[in-house]
Formats: structure tokens, sequence, C-alpha cells
């Protein structure tokens, strides 16, 4: 419902994961009344972190998103009542050509004091599986990296838990008021108030929290349309400041015991990557024979089994018109019938009770499409002077920690933690490292 008031301290854009973050924390500090106010043009959890399939991990091979993640799976363990949140870790199992990376995450793990196993060469990478699930039978798989922190929490309840929070502590939560654009100063680049289709809000600050659509409110604040790049090495291109991938993901609908582990459990998040070729469990097709990786958990909504694989990019003129990135009805953008038969064939690799599968897959109340930045990682950082940027770059929903630290950083203090993602690190050649991972934020 809408009742805008004609100004605040802190106006947010977003409902989501990070602009409720940023109000809970940042109302802790802001007690008056319109202090803070968040703005959602639909209701609360209704984007992104309102389908996102609510993994929680800390498994990267960039020392800062570690440090970051680590960081985020302390705050959810600080309420996970509240938060709707299953700490039953996470599995990182890969190939020998993932095996120095995934080494390197466990050292720096443990470096930092985040908990996890890592197991090495394939028989006894085998033999741990076997422990877990009897059932196991995975190929050319040389380390498993056993996160004991992390898990997953339910996506819609969890963001509704955050709301909460944040109203407690004062914040004002408006919701079915879209942004339009944005008021400035006359003699600064500063933002002044925020436009909206209910009426103007004067205010002192902007938080942009708005997942796969900050395109649109970047077009908005007129920031630019490309980024230069420089690789360190004296080189540098130019490239689209967005692309959009679309997120594969889909549910098998079998009893929510289905994959239990070997001692009646939760099972851990399971996340493989293999070099072993793929073949369909339907007419045992070759699938591909290059490296994959698919991911798979208990569905959140009770549905089965629920997981996902690489995403794709979609096409050039997608990137180049304004769409509602939830609102795609066009079957291009969709997740395919190749996405079903390789995600239950892959299961099938992994675990012989999933062969036979295929006709109960679904499509489940996940996927989507996420907005990446140039090189896939967020953008933290102020912009026209009193705008903070949130564009996490779809590593979103576990990240319940940015908002604490962005309202620092609004406060006063700046954080270690978000300065290896400011925008000038591209101009400045600090890139993060990549991995061998198939994913394209890894």
């Amino acid at each position: 419902m809408s009742n805008l008031p004609s100004k605040a301290k802190v106006v947010i854009i977003g409902g989501g994961i990070h602009g409720l973050s940023t109000a809970w924390h940042l109302s802790q500090k802001y007690k008056n009344e319109n202090d803070v106010v968040v703005l959602e043009k639909s209701n609360i959890a209704a984007g992104a972190s309102g389908i996102a399939c609510g993994v929680v991990r800390n498994n990267y091979f960039q020392p800062a998103m570690r440090e970051l993640m680590a960081h985020s799976v302390e705050v959810w363990e600080s309420d996970p009542k509240a938060f709707k949140y299953n700490p039953v870790g996470y599995l990182q199992i890969s190939p020998e050509v993932m095996h120095e990376d995934v080494a390197s995450i466990y050292k720096q793990q443990k470096a930092i004091g985040y908990e996890s196993e890592f197991i090495e060469g394939e028989a006894d990478c085998m033999k741990y599986m076997k422990t877990i699930y009897d059932d196991w039978q995975a190929k050319e798989i040389t380390s498993v990296l056993h996160e004991k922190k992390g898990g997953y929490a339910f996506n819609k309840d969890s963001i509704k838990g955050i709301a909460k929070k944040a109203e407690a502590n004062g914040s004002k939560i408006i919701t079915g008021v879209k942004v339009t654009g944005f008021k400035r100063g006359s003699n600064s680049k500063a933002i002044t108030g925020v436009k909206t289709d209910k009426g103007t809000i004067d205010c002192e600050q902007v938080v942009v929290g708005v997942g796969p659509w900050v395109r649109d409110i970047w077009n908005m604040l007129e920031l630019p349309q490309t980024v230069k790049i420089n690789n360190g090495n004296g080189e540098s291109k130019e490239v689209p400041m967005w692309k959009y991938w679309f997120l594969q993901e889909g549910v098998l609908g079998v009893d929510k015991n289905f994959l239990k582990t070997n001692d009646g459990k939760l099972p851990p998040v399971t996340h493989v990557d293999t070099t072993a070729p793929l073949y369909s469990d339907v007419d045992g097709k070759l699938l591909t024979d290059k490296i994959w990786g698919i991911y798979y958990k208990p569905d959140i909504e009770g549905l089965g089994v629920q997981g996902g694989t690489s995403p794709y990019i979609v096409d050039k003129h997608f990137n180049d018109v304004a769409v509602d990135p939830y609102g795609l009805e066009s079957k291009d953008y969709q997740t395919t019938d190749k996405f079903s038969e390789m995600w239950v064939s892959a299961l099938a690799h992994c675990q012989k009770r999933f062969e036979g599968k295929y006709n109960v897959y679904r499509k489940g109340p996940s996927g989507g499409l996420g907005c990446l930045t140039p090189d896939s990682f967020p953008i933290f950082d102020r912009f026209c002077e009193n705008v903070y940027m949130i564009a996490d770059a779809n590593h979103g929903y576990k990240m319940i920690g940015v908002g604490q630290l962005v309202a620092k950083e609004i406060l006063g203090s700046e954080s270690e933690l978000l300065k290896p993602f400011r925008f000038n690190r591209y101009e400045n050649g600090k890139l993060h490292p990549l991995s061998n991972s198939p994913f394209p934020w890894s």
C-alpha cells in the first residue's frame, strides 16, 4: 500500500534481501519516523530474493568474496529461526582441473577460521561421499570440499523475517510504489529526492538494492553505459556495463525424504563439477563431453529436490531493451527442455536413486534472470555523491550481511570487506581472480 511521506533521511529502493537488510541495520541508528523508508514496486520478496534457491555458501575462489561470505554466514547464524535458515553445510565436489583452485579455497578458509574438511584423490573422495550417500557414483572426482557451515534458507520467509526486524526498529516499508526518476540539486550532482508514480519523496541519501532491475535505476541516474576495463598489463577494453544471464533451475517431484543422508538427516547442499562425459538418463545419448556442473538440495517449497546448472547469456536484443526481468513470457528466456534432461541426467550420474526419474521433473518457482556486472562480481559503491549502489551481480540472496556493512558505510565507517568491490577496480585493473569453474560468477 502507498502512504508516501514528503521526506526521509534515507530512501531505500527495493524490498528484497539487500534493501531490507540495509533498512534493518540503518534503523538501529536512525530512530525517528520516516528516517528510513523502503520503496518496493510490488510486494516484499516479489523479485529475485523471493525466487532464490536459498543456498548459503562460502565456496569462492576469490579471497574478497570468501571473506565477505564468511561475514554473511555469521549473520545467517545470528538468528536462524527468524531467517528460516538450515545450517546443513555445503559440498563442493570437483574434478582434477579444479583441484588446485579448490585446495586454495580450503587453505584460505582455514586461515580465516571457516570450518571445512578437504578430501583429495579419486578413491578417497568416493569413499567419503559414500559415507554421506551410499548410492554415490559420480566419476572423475578428485576433490571434495565439505563446508561445515552454510546450507540453505527459505527464501520468502527469510525476507519477511528481515522486514519484521526493520519495521520493529522503525523503518517504514511502502509497497506498490514504482520509482520513475530522481530529483537533483541545482548546483550539485547529488540526488535530493526520489520520484515515484505516487509522488516525490525528498531525502538525504538513496540506497539502490533492486537486483536484476539495477540497469534501469542506473539509466535513470544517467550513469555510464560502458566501462573501460584495465587487465593490469597496460591493456584495456571498453565493454557494456550490464549483461543478463538466464538462471536454469528446476525441481524433481519426489518425496520430501528422498534426499536424506545415510543417517536419515537433511543433506548438505551438494554442488558437483566434473569432466566426466554426461549421458542422457532418458535415451543414453551423449549430452556433453565438456566440463559441467550442477547443484541440488531439498526444495524449500516441499516439492522434492531443487537445483540447477550453469546459466546462459540472453541475446543482444534483450540487453538493448527495457524489460521487466520477471515479466517475461517469451519461451526464449525460460528454462528449456535441454536443461531438464541435462539436470536430471546429471543427478542420475551422481546418485543411483535419481535414475529413471525424468518423468517427475517440473519447473519450480525459481530461476529467472540475473543482471551481471562486467566481471560478474558485485559493485558496492557511491554514485552521484549520495546514492549507494548495491549491484550484487546475482550473488545476492546469500549475502545477507551486505546490508549491515552498507549501513555502516552510510553512517561514516568504511568497510574493509566492501572495498574490493568498488567501481574503480575496472579502471585500476584490480580485478578478482577467475577459477576453472564452469559457472560465470566464479
